[in-house]
């Protein structure tokens, strides 16, 4: 390795794993920490996709940015605004509020979108791998961010679940900490990858409208079906995931400890997944197999929770929330795979962004249904309803295969 890469790489990595660990960190605990503000489902749901909302938005114009004004300055800005967003929303937590006041929900949700925002690290650490790397080179120097990625799913909950066992509020300060001690190493480290020669201006506004992307693969003849499976997908996934952890302190009264170790089997296993075993299991089975395989897997996890006992919850719940991992770690990249399988070569790149605004926009939308239907509906529904969405996906892409095939 060439010594003049090492801050570089260095300080992408920090970034990387502060673009996960931070949200790792405080998403587990977020029911324990509005106990004091609100309990209900829909304001937990909301609060909880107020981020993948912001991200949404916020990704397009933040990669166009970086392109145009280098890859410094947009990375020093997005990292700012987390320590600004995990600032504010730890400051909110950690004060005493006048009972009913709206304040502290205004600035948590506040906090969120700052935080969801200037969550477009990833897509620019991304650039600068690209930009360092020589293309044969590109897909080792990219095993960086699912290095960075898994350890932050790993440590995350788990450094969450042991402060707060001392407060709650403890493990976002430590994450606020984190990520004023990336800002500072990003500024002191890293230098401008990006050559003032290759930046390109500003797209259009239309451009860089995330719902113009979308509308053209729901609507495409080759990847519709696929696409729409993939955003019903994450719809359904995270609107439970979102649900799960006030379901298990009000439900099986359930603390933070408990809660959040079930978020670190997820992460464990979501790592071993995508980090070893799809390579060879997509080479012996294909796409498609292990697509409706993990489709199978989540379906029967999202069914185990709101029908577990009690008494015997701890080991039917981690078994359940194993097994999902292991699902959606087959999932997410085997559809992606399918889709661009249909793609040709110059519709990649397009088609493939399109299905991460619609990964975002699924994150919010199905987070605010699942809180609702959690209120209206019952503290089970939320999980019922994403087995019917999971049943309506896995009918999706059944019946887009046997059109490939019928084509074929």
């Amino acid at each position: 390795m060439e010594k003049t890469k090492i801050p570089i790489l260095f300080s992408t990595f920090l970034t990387l794993l502060n673009d996960r660990l931070g949200e790792s960190i405080v998403f587990p605990l977020l029911p324990f920490l509005l106990a004091n503000f609100q309990t209900d489902g829909r304001t937990l749901g909301l609060l909880a996709g107020s981020y993948a909302l912001a991200q949404f938005s916020a990704t397009p114009l933040i990669g166009a940015l970086s392109d145009r004004y280098g890859r410094k300055p947009v990375i020093a800005s997005c990292v700012s605004g987390s320590v600004l967003g995990l600032g504010l929303f730890a400051v909110t937590i950690t004060l005493k509020w006048p009972a009913e006041s709206v304040i502290p929900l205004f600035l948590l949700f506040s906090a969120r979108l700052i935080d969801g925002i200037s969550g477009g690290t990833a897509a620019t650490a991304s650039a600068v791998l690209a930009d360092i790397s020589s293309p044969s080179q590109r897909a080792k120097a990219f095993g960086l961010i699912g290095v960075a990625f898994g350890l932050g799913f790993i440590l995350g909950p788990f450094v969450g679940g042991k402060l707060a066992e001392l407060s709650v509020t403890i493990p976002v300060w430590v994450a606020t900490g984190f990520a004023l001690t990336n800002l500072v190493i990003v500024l002191m480290f890293l230098p401008e990858t990006h050559p003032i020669k290759e930046r390109r201006s500003l797209p259009r506004k239309r451009e860089l409208n995330p719902l113009n992307k979308i509308r053209k693969v729901i609507f495409s003849e080759v990847v519709g079906k696929l696409s729409l499976s993939f955003f019903l997908f994450f719809l359904a996934f995270n609107g439970f995931t979102a649900i799960l952890v006030l379901y298990f302190k009000e439900k099986l009264n359930w603390g933070p400890e408990l809660s959040t170790t079930a978020f670190l089997i997820v992460g464990v296993v979501a790592m071993c997944v995508q980090g070893g075993l799809i390579g060879p299991l997509v080479k012996r089975y294909g796409e498609k197999k292990l697509t409706l395989f993990g489709l199978g897997l989540v379906l029967i996890g999202s069914l185990l929770i709101p029908f577990a006992k009690p008494s015997q919850s701890v080991s039917i719940i981690y078994f359940a929330v194993g097994i999902l991992a292991f699902g959606t770690g087959l999932v997410t990249p085997c559809l992606r795979s399918l889709v661009s399988r249909r793609l040709d070569k110059e519709g990649q790149g397009a088609a493939l962004g399109s299905l991460q605004a619609l990964q975002s926009l699924g994150s919010f939308i199905g987070p605010a249904l699942a809180g609702i239907s959690y209120d209206l509906l019952g503290q089970k529904s939320p999980f019922i309803g994403a087995s019917i969405i999971v049943l309506l996906v896995i009918s999706l892409v059944e019946s887009e295969s046997r059109v490939q095939l019928l084509d074929g």
